[in-house]
This record gives C-alpha cells, sequence and structure tokens, in this order.
C-alpha cells in the first residue's frame, strides 16, 4: 500500500508540475530515504487524493512504523520534509521567478503562489475549512471569516513539547532562518519553506506566502534583520517601492505600537496580496489641500476608522506628505476626544498605513491610531469595546482594519447555539451572548425561521464587526468627531 501511495503522490506532483519528469526517480529516493524503505515496488498510484490527503496518509505510515512518533509537530516536521524532497533550493526558486518576472510580475507570483500551496506550504485543505462570508454595510461589502485552519493540538503534543528544551533558533517566525528550517516542538516546520529575495530601496527583503492565507495571494514581506517595527517615511518609501515592482499587489503595515499593533511587533514585515478589500473600495468622504505637496491630492475616505487617503503621480511628493502628517500626528493630541500623544516618554499615536498602484497613480492610506487605555477601557480606548468583545476581543491590526475581520474558531459552535436559541430550540448560549441574543430575538421574533436564521446570524456578526471598526475609529463619524478630523487636518497646514 504504502508503494502505491508513494507513487500517487510522484503522479501528484507531476501533475501539477512540481517537479519534472527526468527528477522522478532521483525525488521517489529522497521520499524512501525518509521512509526507511530501501527498495520500491511498483504499484497502481491511479486514485483522485491530492496531495495533503497522500501526506497525511503515508505520515501515518511512519507512525505505525515508529520511524517518528504520533505526535502533531513531529508528523507536521515529517511532512514538511517529504514536500521538501520535490523542491528545488531558494536560488533556483529565485531565479525561475525573476525569470516570469521578465515576461510580467503577475505571471512571477502566480509561478510563486502555485509553488507554495502545491508543496504544501500555503495549507488549502486547513484553509478550506474556514467559514467565509460579506456582510453588506454602508462602508461597503465587509469579510468575515471564521478561521477553523489552524488545527489544534492534543493534550499529549502540549505534554511533550514542555519536556522538549526551547532554544532561540530562529528568533521568531518571521525570521530568514526559517526558510529551510525542520521545526521542532512548538515551533512549526519549515523544510518546505521557500522566500523570494526583493530589493527594495537598496536592502534584500523576503517576499513570502502566510501558510495560512486569508485572501488571494496574501503575502508577507519580512526584513533580512530581526528588528522591531517602525513606522516612518522609509517605511512609506519602501511600501511604494514595492508596488512600483508588482502593480498588481497592495502592500501594507501594521502599526508598530502595542494594542494598535499585529500580533509580532518584534521583526519589522509588512502584508500585502492580490486583493481589493471594502476599504480600497470606499469612496472619498471629502477633500482638502496641503499647499507644501501641490502635486498631491489629499482625502478624507469614508470609512468607520479614520483614514486619510494620498494620491500622486510620484512616489517621493507622496512619501513626503505622508511624513508630513505623521509627524503631526505623532504629537497632535485633542482631550475633549480622548486623543492624547504622550504619557511621559511613552508614545500613544502612530499609523497603519497601506499602498496600491491605480493605473499610473500611488495611492497611500494613512489610518490614524492610537492606543491609550483608561479604567473604562483598559484593553484600549480605540480598540474593541466590552460590549462586542463576545465577537471580537484580539488587536485591530492591519487585516482589520481594511475591512476583513479573523473571528476565533469558538464562534462555529457558539453561532449554531444562538441560532438554535432564535429557533426555540434547546441550545447553551455562551454567558457572554446570552445579552446579544435576547437583544435578537426581541427584534425578530417569530419572523425567525430554519431559511433565514443564518442570515440574521451573520449579518449580526458583521454588524458587530462594524462596531469594533468604529470603536477602533480615533475621530468618530459623529458631529464631535468630524470636527476634531477636521481641526487635525487644519494643524497640518
Amino acid at each position: 500500500m504504502i508503494h502505491g501511495l508513494i507513487q500517487q503522490l510522484m503522479n501528484q506532483a507531476l501533475a501539477t508540475k512540481l517537479i519534472d519528469r527526468e527528477d522522478e526517480i532521483y525525488v521517489r529516493n529522497q521520499v524512501l530515504a525518509l521512509l526507511q524503505m530501501t527498495e520500491f515496488i511498483e504499484s497502481d498510484g491511479e486514485t483522485n487524493l491530492e496531495i495533503p490527503e497522500l501526506l497525511e496518509k503515508i505520515t501515518d505510515y511512519a507512525c505505525e512504523q515508529g520511524i517518528i512518533k504520533d505526535i502533531f509537530d513531529e508528523k507536521e516536521i515529517f511532512s514538511s520534509k517529504i514536500m521538501n524532497c520535490f523542491l528545488p533550493r531558494p536560488s533556483e526558486v529565485n531565479k525561475l521567478f525573476y525569470k516570469k518576472y521578465k515576461q510580467n510580475p503577475e505571471a512571477a507570483t502566480k509561478f510563486f503562489y502555485e509553488l507554495s500551496k502545491n508543496s504544501n506550504y500555503i495549507q488549502m485543505k486547513r484553509i478550506q475549512k474556514n467559514m467565509e462570508y460579506q456582510v453588506v454595510t454602508e462602508y461597503g461589502d465587509l469579510d468575515i471569516t471564521i478561521n477553523l485552519s489552524k488545527p489544534e493540538k492534543d493534550p499529549k503534543s502540549i505534554a511533550y513539547e514542555r519536556e522538549v528544551q526551547q532554544t532561540a533558533y530562529p528568533k521568531c517566525l518571521l525570521c530568514i532562518e526559517n526558510e529551510g528550517y525542520a521545526g521542532r516542538m512548538g515551533h512549526p516546520a519549515r523544510s518546505n519553506h521557500r522566500m523570494i529575495r526583493v530589493n527594495l530601496l537598496d536592502q534584500t527583503w523576503y517576499l513570502q506566502y502566510s501558510p495560512y492565507v486569508y485572501y488571494n495571494e496574501h503575502c508577507i514581506v519580512l526584513s533580512e534583520n530581526h528588528s522591531e517595527m517602525k513606522i516612518n517615511e522609509e517605511t512609506f518609501l519602501r511600501l511604494l517601492t514595492f508596488v512600483e515592482q508588482f502593480p498588481h499587489y497592495f502592500l501594507g503595515s501594521n502599526a508598530d505600537l502595542p494594542i494598535v499593533g499585529g500580533s509580532i511587533l518584534s521583526h519589522d514585515h509588512y502584508q500585502g496580496g492580490n486583493y481589493e478589500f471594502a476599504m480600497a473600495k470606499a469612496p472619498d468622504d471629502w477633500h482638502f489641500e496641503m499647499t507644501r505637496f501641490p502635486s498631491v491630492q489629499c482625502a478624507v475616505v469614508k470609512w468607520p476608522m479614520s483614514v486619510i487617503r494620498l494620491r500622486s503621480d510620484q512616489i517621493n511628493p507622496l512619501v513626503q506628505a505622508a511624513g508630513h502628517i505623521l509627524s503631526k500626528w505623532k504629537n497632535y493630541s485633542d482631550e475633549a476626544l480622548e486623543i492624547i500623544a504622550w504619557t511621559g516618554e511613552i508614545p500613544h499615536n502612530t499609523i497603519t498605513p497601506i499602498a496600491r498602484k491605480k493605473g499610473e497613480r500611488y495611492e497611500l492610506d494613512l489610518v490614524l491610531r492610537n492606543n491609550r487605555t483608561n479604567i473604562e477601557h483598559p484593553l484600549g480606548i480605540f480598540h474593541p469595546h466590552a460590549d462586542v468583545h463576545h465577537i471580537k476581543k484580539e488587536n485591530i491590526g492591519l487585516i482589520e482594519v481594511m475591512g476583513l475581520a479573523v473571528l476565533p474558531a469558538r464562534l462555529k459552535e457558539e453561532l449554531a447555539e444562538v441560532e438554535n436559541y432564535l429557533l426555540g430550540k434547546p441550545s447553551l448560549v455562551a454567558d457572554y451572548h446570552m445579552e446579544w441574543a435576547e437583544q435578537l430575538k426581541a427584534r425578530f421574533g417569530a419572523s425567525v425561521n430554519e431559511f433565514n436564521v443564518q442570515t440574521i446570524i451573520r449579518k449580526a456578526v458583521g454588524d458587530k464587526f462594524l462596531r469594533v471598526l468604529e470603536d477602533a475609529g480615533v475621530f468618530k463619524r459623529d458631529e464631535a468627531g468630524i470636527a476634531g478630523f477636521k481641526r487635525f487636518i487644519q494643524a497640518l497646514f
């Protein structure tokens, strides 16, 4: 049976052009070595199984034979090692990438994206488990994702992980040392991981895809050095330089402060991809001019968060205008709106920037952020407030800012219980959902049925996410907030 599985894996690798026919015997022998097999018996390899399913079965065989332990991390490491047998070295991947780049940038990224999927580095089978839908709002269609793709470790794996001595190599999940790293207990397998070297401002940065993509061609561009996140003029220039090289991609950065930043602030990196979020489609709300930058068009975007959009045919004026806004915002306070720039020497104001190219024009969105806390809002004044924590409590980073909610896996079962409650069926609604469930029942009453209950719940979740974005906006979209935003714009002159 194992010989048939190996042959099927080889057939799939050939069909997806992961390997060429002349490499088949070499690659097969590498796989045999990992399985501690010294011979191969030709067998029928024609089935409909795809690479992820075949890897699971071959990895199960390795467990049965005592080659590896039946522990999640060891199985992931072994599976990654198998797929590494099919992949060229990083230098060859880069040569192929830039050969296709000469045709056009889209051909290059398409090649690399397909390679990353076919090698099982991007976990497409697991990603397909995610619940995804859109919700119509006054600001456009917000994307909702309930993240079910990352598997939970079993107690045996967790217990074994405690026994293994931890190391500081690689320093974090974004370090370049992850390329080809076998992995260990508590650190993901990366044998089948490859990165593209990209020259940005005469520095080498690295392009990779997220193993658990949230949207089409969800990429990460990371610094060669393990250095902290930072937002400055060089950041803006680097983002715009990237979209100049890859005009079909956007690229943005999480903010560089806790609470308003992303999950990894210790390694400078950006996220991008070939996808248009609701925020990118959002229209201008009102315009203003900065006379110091006559070639730059300036607008405030119609969006629940506070966004300034800059446009220009040239990169340098855009960078200078953005740098001016950042400099002003870092030291800007409006106590009436709870915006205070500093507490002693601790900064609170920063920006989440997103760059894109539309035709011949560059766009740079600057999302104003503030990470202050107070007694009423100990997790953040401009952070999801307590009444939406039952849906979303985590930091609002770049992806959420643009209009994609990444919600916890617990909601799959919890929302099903809320549906049962609305239908009058026996239910076990979590305590933290109960007030919301009662509000929905009072609002929709007898109009709820088996056919519309999911739609009602999904819309209600989308409304909560919209509230999350409104909470994170420093200038609210009410009379006081709009007046405050205009005061800040005046301070730019």
